[in-house]
């Protein structure tokens, strides 16, 4: 998979928006949605036709209505993450907020305990890049139907990841895309390193509070991203060319040398997550 490939699946996590890597957030914006619905019909294919792709406005509910229980909910989990703002945590979720490749391929290299990379594991960092195209898209459909207000727009602050904010300002709040990515990814690294599965899926777990924490989306829009990533992943093992690349990824990986849990990226997020409140 080439990098204007990676990038064209950076802009389907993104799902509404579309462009980090073929446009500008600002063509996004200044061309609209009809332009923005064109570059998503030009992506690369990921493993499953888009019809085959989970159904998220079926599979989900609405998001929670204003003045809701649901709401003040929503409300109080983002109240709870203010103290962490401008700590390592903060930082490391403005790490996860960066989607394109290769830096999103390393993102669980130190909780899965496998350098992953173009050079140590280039079938694996393909199948990453290749299924977020899947997992992205398939967020696609609530997100453009509710449009839902994030909430750094709703209270008129800044985020975590300063270069999105223009693009988030213009896409759907619900389900988060980058949640569903991070725990698609999770549940397929957790199936190819077994040993490793729990710090695997708190990983993917922690990838997700990430968006709560950069003030990018609501509690409400990560658990329903989570729920997507689901029926994704579980629509991809019914996918021969995906079984046949976790085979051959397998292979890949079988006796890799690990990652030093040691190393200074390993302890910054050991310590960084350690500490969240």
């Amino acid at each position: 998979m080439n990098e204007r490939t990676l990038r064209l699946a950076v802009a389907a996590a993104c799902a509404a928006c579309v462009a980090l890597g073929a446009w500008s957030a600002t063509e996004v914006v200044a061309q609209g949605p009809q332009d923005a619905s064109a570059a998503i019909a030009q992506l690369p294919p990921g493993y499953l036709p888009r019809e085959a792709l989970p159904d998220s406005l079926a599979l989900l509910p609405p998001p929670p209505a204003a003045d809701s229980a649901a709401m003040e909910r929503d409300e109080q989990a983002r109240q709870a993450t203010i103290p962490v703002r401008n700590t390592p945590r903060w930082a490391l979720a403005a790490s996860d907020a960066d989607l394109k490749f290769p830096h999103a391929g390393s993102l669980f290299s130190c909780a899965a305990g496998i350098p992953i990379s173009p050079e140590t594991t280039p079938k694996l960092y393909a199948l990453l890049g290749r299924m977020l195209i899947d997992v992205g898209l398939s967020t696609y459909k609530a997100k453009t139907h509710y449009n839902r207000t994030r909430p750094f727009v709703t209270h008129n602050e800044g985020t975590c990841y300063p270069p999105d904010e223009e693009l988030l300002r213009h896409d759907g709040s619900y389900p988060s895309g980058h949640s569903a990515a991070g725990w698609g990814w999770a549940l397929v690294l957790a199936e190819l390193v077994p040993d490793r599965a729990d710090a695997i899926l708190q990983r993917g777990r922690d990838f997700g509070q990430s968006r709560v924490i950069c003030d990018a989306h609501w509690q409400s829009d990560v658990d329903a991203g989570r729920v997507i990533a689901s029926g994704t992943v579980a629509r991809l093992h019914a996918d021969p060319g995906f079984q046949a690349d976790l085979a051959a990824v397998r292979q890949e990986i079988a006796g890799l040398s690990p990652v030093a849990q040691a190393s200074a990226q390993c302890e910054a997020e050991s310590a960084a997550l350690s500490a969240q409140s």
